[in-house]
């Protein structure tokens, strides 16, 4: 029986068009306008999904939401708006929604936001047999699988995280979902289903942050979480957002925390990791970061800066996801009083509060106590961390880097991507 699909939505033009398009790629199409009645009709009907416009004249859609979740749990939601933002599906998603996405939405974009829904089992591994079958399935495939091959993961459930961005100072939010294997790292806005892979050729900015571009919108501030990521080995993950990602703390240990909270799945699919065989190097003298070949990553990362901050060496080997969030994830972004005011200037550093960074006059730090004492390079290895990852493989090696940032990062991963 082809599974059906509910549209509640107070325009009869929508609700038109929906069962056209639906009915014709083999679903069951069941419409409405009438909120009240909607919790009634999926009793009735058992939709395997419902498509629920945020905006209702009787009742709110997010308040509906929470009633068909309460009365209904098993119930697949997508919302749809003509009037998104990533406040409303941040809270649609904490409320159960499967997805969000907005009018006036393309057919393929709808059409894919239904398939991710009806073919991921709700992106849900909650039976603990049922997770520790996978991942020791995952480690016999290990054992037998090619040299120099690293298992890909997703995250076994979705979860949302809310926060402030650091530059636009607006509230934002990520809603990160489960994906397929050989997906990769995406982000993707409301408005628009289309993605932006987080891969080097899509970098367009690296002055204070690192941004993605592409399909007509940016992502700000990506280095921070795509820094959790890598350093917990996820591989493939659907990311819905705003404009910019949020700065929470100033580091990446919120995102660590979450992400670990939600289970890291290893899958079937395999990745040949990145290994340059021979050295590869940006920048010379004072300046430069440097890749060797190495059995694993390891990173000595040197900072100067002028005192109160001075000069500071860390030696970090990623040996494990526990590692990485233990030691790199506490460490925040940083910055002077005077860069803060320049960057205000320049319309950045909206968002920037006395609790998500570590703020520096030219005598002392004058908003917080320090979580390690050379917190300033290790942060400035999370971002580094972060950047490896726009290769869309894991890297093996051994990099050395002085004095670098987010642009000497990418020049490196330019040249190891012109090496290989």
């Amino acid at each position: 029986m082809n599974p059906t699909v509910l549209v509640v939505d107070d325009e009869e033009g929508i609700r038109s068009s929906l069962r056209g398009i639906l009915s014709d790629e083999g679903f069951r199409v069941v419409a409405t306008g009438y909120a009240p009645g909607v919790v009634e009709l999926i009793m009735r009907e058992k939709p395997a999904v419902v498509l629920l416009d945020v905006w209702m004249p009787e009742l709110d859609g997010i308040e509906l939401l929470r009633r068909i979740k309460h009365e209904s749990p098993e119930t697949h939601v997508i919302m749809i708006s003509g009037h998104a933002n990533i406040q409303n599906a941040v809270a649609a998603t904490r409320l159960g929604a499967a997805d969000f996405i907005e009018k006036p939405f393309s057919v393929s974009g709808l059409l894919a936001s239904l398939e991710r829904v009806l073919g991921r089992d709700d992106g849900r591994l909650d039976n603990v047999s049922q997770l520790a079958e996978r991942k020791e399935t995952a480690r016999q495939r290990w054992r037998s699988a090619p040299v120099r091959t690293v298992a890909q993961r997703t995250i076994a459930r979705s979860l949302v995280i809310g926060g402030q961005g650091l530059h636009s100072g607006l509230k934002t939010g990520v809603i990160l979902h489960p994906a397929q294997g050989g997906s990769g790292i995406t982000f993707s806005s409301l408005a628009d289903q289309s993605a932006i892979p987080a891969r080097l050729e899509n970098v367009s900015e690296t002055g204070y942050n690192t941004t993605l571009s592409g399909n007509g919108h940016s992502v700000r501030t990506v280095e921070h979480l795509l820094s959790a990521l890598h350093g917990l080995g996820i591989t493939n993950l659907r990311i819905q957002t705003g404009d910019e990602v949020p700065a929470l703390d100033g580091s990446a240990l919120e995102f660590c925390t979450q992400l670990m909270e939600a289970g890291v799945l290893e899958q079937d699919e395999w990745l040949e990791p990145v290994a340059p065989k021979k050295p590869v190097q940006v920048g010379h003298g004072s300046e430069f970061i440097r890749i060797e070949p190495a059995e694993r990553l390891i990173i000595d990362y040197t900072l100067e800066y002028p005192l109160p901050i001075g000069l500071q060496r860390v030696h970090f080997e990623l040996t494990s996801p526990e590692v990485y969030a233990k030691e790199i994830a506490p460490a925040r972004t940083f910055g002077l009083v005077r860069e803060f005011r320049k960057m205000s200037e320049m319309g950045l550093a909206r968002g920037g509060r006395l609790d998500n960074c570590i703020l520096i006059d030219d005598e002392k730090i004058v908003n917080t106590i320090l979580r390690f004492e050379d917190e300033f390079a290790r942060h400035k290895v999370l971002d580094l961390i972060g950047d490896l990852s726009l290769l869309g493989r894991p890297i093996i090696g051994h990099i050395t880097a002085v004095k670098t940032g987010h642009s000497d990062n990418l020049a490196l991963l330019r040249a190891i991507a012109g090496s290989i």
